[in-house]
C-alpha cells in the first residue's frame, strides 16, 4: 500500500505543477508560488489513503489534484484577508505582487480545480460546489465574528469545521467514491474528515506558540500579531471573563489585544501564553478531536488503509507537543 500511495502522491505533485502553468508569465509565476514553496499535501494524502480501502479507479489522482488546488486557492485568499506576510517560509503572494494579483491568482486556481473537477462527473462537481460554499461561509463567519450572545469558542469550532473540515472531508470522500466503496463507508470517511479537519487546525493553533518555526512555515506568534482568533486566546478570554483565570491572566490578555508589532513584545506574549494553562487545554482539545476521528473509522474494514488514516489523525495531535 505504501508504494502505491507514494507513487500516487508523486503523480499528484506533477499534475498540480502542470495545472498551475500558464502561457502568461505573470500568471505562471504567481500561481506556482506556493506550489514551489512545498507543503504537506495532507488533503491528497487522505484522498489516496481512503482510496486504498477499495479498488482505486483512474480518477482518484485527479480528485486529489482538485482538492489540493482548491486548498492552494484558499491560501492566497486567506493571506490577503489576514494581511499575512509569510506562508510556507516564503513571502506571501500579496507581498510579492500585491492584493489584487493574489486574489485573482486564488480565483485562477479555483477555476483550474473546477476544470479538472468537471471530469470527475456531476456528483463530484456538486460536492465540490457545496464544499466551496462552506469554505466561503466559514471565511465570512470568521471575518464577522460571533453574533451577540453566541459562544465565541463554539463559533470558532464551527468556523474551523467549515474552513478546514469541509475540504478535508471532501478529500476522504473522493477517495472512497472513486475506489468503489459503498455509500455507508463513504459517509464514515466524511465524518472522519470533518473531525480531522478541526483537529488539524487546533493543532496549528498550538503550533503558532511553538519555540521554533511552526510547521506551517509561519513565524511563531504570527496569528497573535495579526490578532487572528485561536483557541488558546479564546479560552483565555473566557477564563478572564469568568474570573476563573490564574493571576496575571487579565494583564496577558490586555497585552495580546495590544500592539504586537515589536518583536520583543511578541516574543514575550508568546512565551507567557505558551506557559498558561489555556494552551494545555487547547492541546487537549486538539487530541480530543483527533480521537473522535479515529473512533469514527471503527465501522470500516480492518485494513492497513484504515490504520494509516488513524495514524494520520493521531500524528496531527502529536504535532502539538
Amino acid at each position: 500500500m505504501r508504494d502505491t500511495v507514494v507513487d500516487g502522491l508523486a503523480q499528484v505533485e506533477e499534475a498540480v505543477r502542470d495545472a498551475v502553468r500558464s502561457a502568461d508569465p505573470l500568471a505562471d509565476d504567481a500561481a506556482g508560488h506556493l506550489v514551489r514553496a512545498g507543503g504537506k499535501r495532507t488533503r491528497p494524502l487522505l484522498c489516496l489513503l481512503a482510496a486504498q480501502l477499495g479498488a482505486p479507479g483512474p480518477l482518484v489522482v485527479d480528485a486529489a489534484v482538485v482538492v489540493e488546488l482548491t486548498h492552494l486557492a484558499t491560501l492566497y485568499h486567506d493571506d490577503v484577508i489576514d494581511s499575512a506576510t509569510e506562508r510556507r517560509g516564503v513571502p506571501s503572494a500579496q507581498q510579492v505582487w500585491g492584493n489584487t494579483v493574489a486574489i485573482l491568482t486564488g480565483d485562477l486556481l479555483f477555476a483550474r480545480a473546477s476544470v479538472i473537477g468537471a471530469g470527475l462527473g456531476p456528483e463530484a462537481v456538486s460536492i465540490q460546489a457545496r464544499t466551496f460554499e462552506r469554505l466561503v461561509l466559514g471565511e465570512m463567519r470568521e471575518t464577522v465574528g460571533p453574533r451577540r450572545g453566541e459562544d465565541p469558542v463554539a463559533h470558532y469550532l464551527q468556523v474551523l469545521s467549515d474552513k478546514t473540515g469541509s475540504l478535508i472531508a471532501t478529500s476522504a470522500r473522493f477517495g472512497g467514491m472513486f475506489s468503489g466503496l459503498p455509500a455507508e463507508q463513504v459517509r464514515v470517511l466524511v465524518e472522519y474528515g470533518e473531525q480531522v479537519g478541526v483537529a488539524f487546525q487546533l493543532a496549528d493553533d498550538v503550533l503558532d506558540l511553538a519555540a521554533e518555526r511552526a510547521e506551517s512555515g509561519k513565524t511563531p506568534g504570527t496569528d497573535l500579531r495579526e490578532h487572528v482568533p485561536t483557541l488558546p486566546v479564546l479560552l483565555l478570554r473566557r477564563a478572564v471573563a469568568d474570573s476563573s483565570a490564574p493571576a496575571g491572566s487579565a494583564e496577558l490578555l490586555a497585552d495580546l489585544d495590544g500592539d504586537l508589532g515589536d518583536d520583543e513584545a511578541l516574543a514575550d506574549v508568546v512565551a507567557r501564553l505558551r506557559a498558561h494553562p489555556v494552551t494545555a487545554d487547547a492541546r487537549t482539545e486538539a487530541r480530543r478531536w483527533s480521537a473522535r476521528a479515529v473512533e469514527a473509522l471503527a465501522p470500516l474494514p480492518a485494513l492497513p488503509a484504515r490504520d494509516a488514516l488513524a495514524a494520520v489523525a493521531e500524528a496531527l495531535a502529536d504535532r502539538t507537543g
